[in-house]
């Protein structure tokens, strides 16, 4: 999927965010790129193709449900001009609901990706799009109600994959298969946000589904 020159944009909430210097601008910056799976990917990919001119840019901003990510796709999203765009973004429209009655609905949430995504095909029509699937394991503050909702929104992602000729990152398919192997926690820590091992699948995983297509 990778050509020379490609201008390649991480976009989501705090687990792609993941402690993030946001006052570095640049490009490919160790501290920009944060201490999660985008740094994980760039790295690796940057050692393999020296010489193709890859840039990797992290705009994850903790916190953000969809209806955030849409207001600011402008400022951190067109105009960097990315030829691929990955987005991980939904566990905080589930979360804030419970937390605070602030989320955002199922149906709420495929509209607006909808909307985000075409927008996206209007402004930037070579860009490719990968969409990952939002996650969570029953661990931390991972309530069982969230389970069903999570479920619907993760088929919403798949729809919209289709949809936009996308590429579809299954996170939560192989966060279920280790979720066990010692225990939930060991992946992600509160059942949502990643601990080292979980950001290493995570780009495992990235990189498997998105390199291989």
């Amino acid at each position: 999927m990778l050509e020379p020159n490609d201008i390649i944009l991480f976009q989501g909430d705090s687990i792609t965010d993941a402690q993030r210097n946001r006052d570095i601008a640049q490009f490919n910056h160790s501290h920009a790129l944060g201490n999660g799976y985008a740094n994980q990917i760039t790295s690796p990919l940057l050692r393999r193709y020296p010489t193709s001119n890859l840039r990797f840019y992290n705009r994850g901003i903790s916190g953000n449900r969809i209806v955030d990510l849409y207001a600011r796709w402008r400022i951190d999203a067109i105009n960097l001009q990315p030829t691929i765009i990955s987005i991980l973004i939904g566990v905080n429209d589930t979360w804030h609901h419970f937390g605070a009655n602030n989320g955002v609905e199922v149906k709420r949430y495929g509209q607006i990706y909808r909307m985000l995504l075409d927008y996206t095909r209007q402004q930037l029509p070579a860009t490719r799009i990968i969409l990952c699937e939002p996650f969570v394991l029953p661990c931390g503050v991972v309530q069982a109600a969230w389970q069903e909702e999570m479920a619907a929104r993760q088929q919403i992602v798949k729809a919209l994959t289709v949809e936009f000729d996308a590429h579809f990152v299954p996170f939560q398919s192989h966060f279920d298969e280790v979720a066990n192997s010692p225990s939930p926690d060991y992946w992600l820590a509160d059942g949502v946000h990643p601990t080292p091992a979980g950001h290493h699948l995570m780009a495992e995983t990235w990189m498997r589904t998105v390199l291989s297509n």
